[in-house]
């Protein structure tokens, strides 16, 4: 039996969110930024949609984030 339409649609968004979290995590890698908690969230039952967890960091790793969100917000003025 093929798929159901919604079993492709969310092994797509499965792939995209997946596509995504490589990228946030090569991104954060590139200016030293570690996010322990990073990972993909399980899909919605609703929607089908799978979250990417950005989970919970310490103060310090926090501000090192702002710092380059900031930085690069700057950059782009």
């Amino acid at each position: 039996m093929p798929p159901s339409r919604l079993q492709v649609l969310i092994a797509d968004q499965r792939r995209e969110a997946e596509h995504a979290l490589t990228q946030l995590t090569l991104g954060l890698q590139g200016v030293g930024v570690t996010l322990p908690s990073l990972g993909l969230d399980h899909p919605s039952p609703f929607t089908g949609t799978t979250l990417i967890e950005l989970g919970a960091v310490r103060p310090d790793v926090a501000l090192q984030l702002a710092d380059v969100l900031l930085r690069a917000a700057a950059a782009d003025r």
